[in-house]
């Protein structure tokens, strides 16, 4: 337990004044004590604002939650705070967090809790630990000092930006219920598909009252049904290639990823559609199907928590995800490893909509992203040299892919998958062979 000790300048006020009094007896010099008596004051000042209480500190957040680029203020907290003047707080730098002050230090008067505060704003997603702080406390006079202290940092959820993204294109094969998409089937929407005879079972609002009369017999209007569909998001997070340099900067193919995905969600979501995620690599976190704004709070949180890494149990031959018929399936990939291009390829074989989603950075990985800090060039062409080879097997692979006919689009924000999606759809609609 931390307990109040005196400072060094009352430890020297004590001395000198009991060596100046001690010097004005023996020798007899007034003038000494008079030189010495500010020291006194000092030392009697600083023994009279001894503290008597053991203070608590503790560190306080206005916001647990952020996205990318928000801001939040760290207040300091400290209980029993009577026999305290000053106060000096100093945080850890944490990469990612952008501070002001930018140095992370803090001092002032413990009545004034506004200039205590700090301010922070994540620069990248994820879960961000914002580190220990050092706190140190002073009484009036500086007589007595406590601390500093390590106090444990507050960790905060940094949820992915969801970019800018709208599709107008229809699901290709809509199966649910209710929704916004037009369905092959007759039903209670507002898509016009005809006008029929009326037959027993038709709802007197269908009836077409001009059709009616001209034909002189009971004719109704037949539409299409307004279906959802279900979407499952499969989010590749096997490696993280390319330097990251925050929501500002230069974005890494995990950064891609995530932010896709976010904003792929936030999209179906917002249409009534069920969707889910499926994350490869690092924790491997499912979340199921659902709607609604708090499902769509639940994947954010899920997207958050990625971090990259490679299964032990990663099958090259595909994954076997349970996407059910009709779910169309989103895959955000880099497609550099096999386990991904083979999954999209077996779902394609199984007759549901697949769209690849590449992520991969524009131009791939830059010669500084390779930089060892020692700029020795002869290691930078050899990791050139074994990125370009590596960009070749992944040009196979989707060249496999392909064949399959699965469609490769690559990230570029809104309309990004109007037209794959519209070619989807009008694939659907054509009539099937299957080999019996």
């Amino acid at each position: 337990m931390t307990q109040w000790r005196t400072t060094a300048a009352l430890r020297r006020a004590l001395a000198l004044t009991g060596f100046g009094l001690a010097y004005a007896v023996v020798l007899q010099a007034p003038v000494v004590v008079v030189l010495v008596s500010p020291f006194l004051v000092l030392a009697a000042l600083g023994l009279l604002h001894r503290p008597a209480s053991e203070p608590r500190v503790r560190v306080d957040l206005r916001h647990r939650v952020l996205p990318e680029g928000g801001g939040t203020v760290s207040d300091l907290v400290i209980d029993d705070a009577a026999d305290i003047e000053q106060v000096t707080r100093s945080a850890a730098m944490t990469p990612f967090v952008a501070r002001r002050p930018s140095q992370g230090s803090v001092a002032g008067l413990a009545g004034d809790p506004a200039s205590l505060r700090l301010e922070l704003s994540p620069r990248r997603w994820g879960r961000v630990d914002l580190g220990n702080e050092e706190v140190a406390l002073t009484t009036p006079w500086g007589g007595h000092r406590w601390g500093p202290v390590r106090v444990t940092g507050r960790i905060l959820a940094v949820l992915p930006t969801t970019a800018p993204f709208d599709s107008r294109a229809e699901a290709p094969q809509p199966v649910g219920l209710v929704g916004s998409y037009r369905s092959r089937r007759p039903g209670a929407g507002t898509e016009l598909a005809g006008i029929r005879p009326f037959v027993p079972g038709d709802r007197l609002r269908r009836v077409n009252w001009r059709v009616s009369l001209r034909a002189r017999e009971l004719h109704v209007v037949h539409a299409l049904a307004e279906t959802d569909t279900g979407v499952l998001v499969v989010v590749d997070a096997l490696a993280d290639l390319g330097r990251s340099e925050g929501v500002d900067g230069r974005a890494s193919s995990l950064d891609r990823t995530v932010r896709a995905a976010a904003a792929l969600a936030e999209h179906h979501v917002r249409r009534g559609d069920r969707v889910a995620l499926r994350v490869v690599g690092g924790s491997g976190r499912y979340v199921g199907y659902g709607t609604g704004t708090r499902h769509l709070w639940v994947l954010l949180h899920a997207l958050a928590d990625i971090r990259p890494g490679v299964p032990r149990d990663l099958p090259e031959h595909g994954l076997q995800l349970g996407a059910s018929m009709g779910t169309e399936v989103l895959i955000l990939s880099t497609l550099l490893q096999p386990a991904m291009v083979n999954t999209a390829a077996l779902l394609t074989a199984r007759g549901l909509p697949v769209l690849v989603i590449d992520t991969l950075p524009p131009g791939g990985l830059v010669d500084a992203d390779w930089d060892d800090g020692i700029g020795n060039q002869r290691q930078q062409a050899i990791a050139a040299t074994a990125w370009r080879m590596r960009r070749l097997e992944r040009d196979l692979l989707l060249e496999r892919l392909s064949r399959t006919g699965c469609p490769v689009v690559p990230w570029r924000g809104p309309g990004t998958l109007d037209d794959v999606l519209r070619r989807l759809a009008r694939r659907a609609q054509l009539p099937r062979v299957m080999a019996r």
